[in-house]
């Protein structure tokens, strides 16, 4: 699974962000939003249901750690590269 998809996983089905909202903060069409949440979610069903390790790399968006790390959710934050 790429980082791509995993954020927009986490936009739409952790955050409950809509499709064209979580594609605004993607900066991709909703079109594209919608294959690569479709992608992901077929990735995460498979590793479940197969007992499949999910790997997560590559993509366009970066991980970065925060400093408040507290409450659920907040250990994190993801970016665009390139972004400030």
């Amino acid at each position: 699974m790429t980082l791509d998809e995993f954020e927009a996983l986490r936009l739409a089905d952790l955050e409950g962000m809509h499709q064209v909202d979580a594609a605004k903060r993607l900066r991709i069409s909703r079109p594209t939003f919608s294959r690569i949440i479709e992608s992901a979610r077929k990735k995460v069903a498979d590793g479940l249901v197969n007992i499949k390790m999910i790997k997560i790399e590559g993509g366009c968006c970066e991980i970065i750690p925060s400093k408040k790390a507290s409450k659920k959710g907040d250990c994190c934050k993801t970016k665009i590269r390139g972004e400030r």
